[in-house]
């Protein structure tokens, strides 16, 4: 069932049948107060007929006469009897209806107990025992409330047409509600059917209304269609981007290759094969790591752990340490007293391995002295910065501006192997790890490597 008819069922039913209800509830309380009315009129020309009685004394054709015409005739349909002490009759009504059960209620009316009530079919039936100064007398009224039911069913036929009115209004305005809810939501529904996420253009969903779960609706898809439209992008970007960011190393391999084969001098050509071994690995490391940063790039989550920052350096260590074994690294930690915790930062162990091999490695190549020094600063309790520091051929002030450029390199990596990929991908780490890297050139044949991580 559509939502639009789904409101506008329970709705209708929902209001009608209180509707119907509270008139139901008003009829019978209407209906019990006609009959605690009635039952008290009856009293009261019971008691009135009484007095007359007790008054004028006689039981002859007389009395009836004149009690018949004193009383007006307040009821259609009404016999009154009146019985002595003895429970003999004594003054009957001329009404022509049939005589009730008198026995059955005579006995049940004593001084204890003054009056009884009851029903034949839609007669009411009233018993009074009193006490006047001439004597006792029990009294048996017998009528039919015409002018009573006349107004329940005036009453009743009210409340039919009201409740029909009613439910009418109620069925209009459960149409009306029913399409100011749905409509928005039947043309988010059609808007749906339109949109192609793997159409080239991008299009979000809009809304004209301001209902709450509407927009909320609207926004999440949109974000869901950000992130589908995303993992599509994937499977083009992460093809188009790694064959881009290779291009160049592949061509730049392929070319070496061919110097080398012309080349007849066995040393150079074993050095040059080494060269091309050492670039063939470091394609590898940088393959996983465009991998994963395409994959963010796209819109996936990428998972971070609780990892100190010295303890991945040092994993760094050893490994170059393996390849240069005469490359000395200095690590100090400023202060000399420090909170260990401020070396903890939540980071892919993966990538961030990836950005300080990238760093130390440049230290190998363009170190002057085989010596680096790694200081791990801890004196600001919401930042940790870490310094990778080296003496050798520094790059111009022009050049440090191209510094994180893909595929630049200075004048100094002449005749260092690389594809100029190094820094642009730790700066990309970096930045997904919501930190900093930047580079300084505070004195000759110096070079200073600054990263900034926030702690908290």
């Amino acid at each position: 069932m559509k939502i639009r008819n789904k409101i506008l069922t329970y709705f209708s039913v929902i209001v009608n049948l209180l509707t119907g209800i509270t008139f139901v509830i008003i009829f019978l309380l209407f209906a019990d107060y006609r009959e605690e009315q009635f039952l008290n009129q009856q009293k009261e020309r019971i008691n009135t007929t009484l007095q007359l009685f007790s008054e004028i004394k006689k039981e002859d054709e007389e009395v009836q006469e004149t009690m018949d015409i004193l009383t007006v005739y307040d009821y259609y349909d009404e016999k009154l009897m009146i019985f002595n002490e003895d429970r003999q009759l004594v003054y009957v009504s001329k009404e022509d209806i049939p005589t009730p059960d008198v026995r059955g209620i005579l006995q049940s009316l004593s001084r204890e107990n003054t009056l009884v009530k009851t029903r034949e079919a839609e007669f009411e039936i009233v018993g009074i025992y009193t006490e006047t100064r001439e004597g006792e007398y029990y009294a048996i009224s017998k009528a039919y409330d015409d002018h009573g039911f006349t107004k329940m069913k005036f009453l009743r036929n009210v409340l039919i047409g009201i409740f029909i009115f009613i439910a009418i209004i109620v069925v209009l305005i459960s149409q009306f509600l029913s399409s100011k809810i749905a409509d928005p939501i039947t043309r988010l529904t059609r808007d749906l059917n339109k949109m192609d996420p793997g159409s080239s253009e991008k299009e979000l969903l809009t809304t004209d209304t301001d209902t709450y779960e509407i927009v909320q609706l609207t926004q999440r898809f949109n974000n869901l269609l950000d992130r589908t439209e995303k993992a599509f992008a994937f499977q083009k970007h992460t093809i188009d981007h790694i064959s881009h960011q290779l291009k160049t190393p592949i061509a730049v391999l392929v070319s070496e290759l061919e110097r080398l084969r012309q080349s007849e001098d066995k040393e150079e050509i074993k050095e040059g094969l080494q060269n091309q071994i050492i670039k063939a690995k470091s394609l590898g490391g940088i393959v996983n790591v465009l991998l994963e940063i395409s994959k963010i790039e796209s819109g996936q989550q990428f998972s971070t752990e609780k990892n100190r920052v010295d303890e991945i350096v040092f994993d760094v260590i050893n490994e170059l340490n393996i390849i240069a074994p005469d490359f000395t690294f200095d690590l100090q930690y400023q202060p000399e007293y420090f909170d260990e915790n401020n070396l903890i930062i939540d980071a892919n162990p993966v990538l961030m391995r990836q950005a300080f091999h990238n760093l130390l490695h440049n230290c190998l190549s363009y170190s002057d002295n085989a010596k680096a020094e790694v200081t791990f600063d801890c004196s600001d309790p919401e930042a940790l910065k870490v310094r990778i520091v080296n003496t050798g051929n520094a790059i111009s002030p022009e050049e440090s501006k191209l510094l994180f450029n893909h595929f630049f390199r200075g004048k100094n990596s002449q005749s260092i192997s690389g594809f100029g990929l190094g820094l642009v991908l730790t700066r990309k780490i970096l930045e997904l790890h919501d930190s900093e890297i930047s580079y300084k050139n505070p004195g000759k044949n110096i070079n200073v490597f600054e990263l900034h991580f926030r702690l908290r």
